[in-house]
């Protein structure tokens, strides 16, 4: 059984991204750890600690270089008493608890955002991935009731034939006033898919009384609801 792996650019990032941080929170904590022991002074140590996390490629190479050169210094080298080793060790922990503490709380309520079901549910549509995509949505409409989140699951839902679906999404959609003037065609198309002729025909006029179709040129859906309300027989 072969399995088929595909990733886009995004989502890479999208898993580098936390791996990342917790890297850089953790060469932070190993630099405040270092700088202590070697009693840098202070604004050097809170310099080089805060800088190695936010720019690792940058400030943690400048630590090395200052590591190296304290360490070949001619300064006389001081014995370090056990209490003061102690709290050195407490700090440096302390410090990197709450770090990683804080980068996970972010990443956990980040990941449970809106943006970011948004932005999996349009990953997941570059993929061809249409279920996880309405999962998105839908995980998304769960956190914010939003008319535009409708459309787009609407949209979705629609794309994939669960036309009853589609329609209380675009319905939905409706009644949060969403502004795209395609939302009664697309509701159009659903309708007619369940063969609702009559309603369907409705949501047409809507669609071709929009600026869509007053603008030149016109969208080529106009053509279509046009054709559609023409030729389409009553029921």
């Amino acid at each position: 059984m072969k399995l088929h792996w595909q990733i886009s650019a995004g989502e890479f990032f999208e898993l580098f991204r936390p791996a990342a941080l917790a890297i850089s929170a953790l060469l932070s904590t190993w630099v405040l750890a270092g700088a202590l022991r070697q009693r840098f002074r202070l604004r050097w140590t809170l310099g080089l600690t805060a800088g190695t996390f936010f720019f690792p490629f940058i400030i943690f190479p400048l630590y090395l270089i200052a590591r190296y050169w304290k360490s070949n210094s001619p300064e006389t080298t001081v014995v370090e008493l056990p209490r003061r080793t102690r709290m050195r060790r407490l700090v440096t922990l302390g410090y990197g608890i709450t770090l990683l503490t804080l980068v996970g709380t972010y990443f956990f309520s980040d990941y449970r955002s809106v943006d970011a079901h948004l932005a999996r549910a349009s990953q997941a549509k570059v993929m061809n991935q249409r279920d996880r995509a309405i999962r998105e949505y839908r995980a998304a409409l769960n956190i914010e009731d939003s008319p535009h989140i409708h459309k787009l699951l609407g949209v979705e839902l629609a794309e994939g034939s669960q036309c009853e679906e589609a329609l209380r999404e675009f319905r939905a959609a409706e009644s949060g006033n969403e502004p795209d003037v395609l939302l009664p065609y697309r509701t159009g198309r659903v309708l007619q898919a369940l063969g609702r002729v009559a309603e369907a025909k409705i949501e047409y006029e809507k669609f071709l009384a929009s600026a869509a179709c007053k603008q030149t040129p016109s969208d080529d859906r106009c053509a279509i609801a046009s054709e559609q309300i023409h030729t389409s027989p009553a029921r």
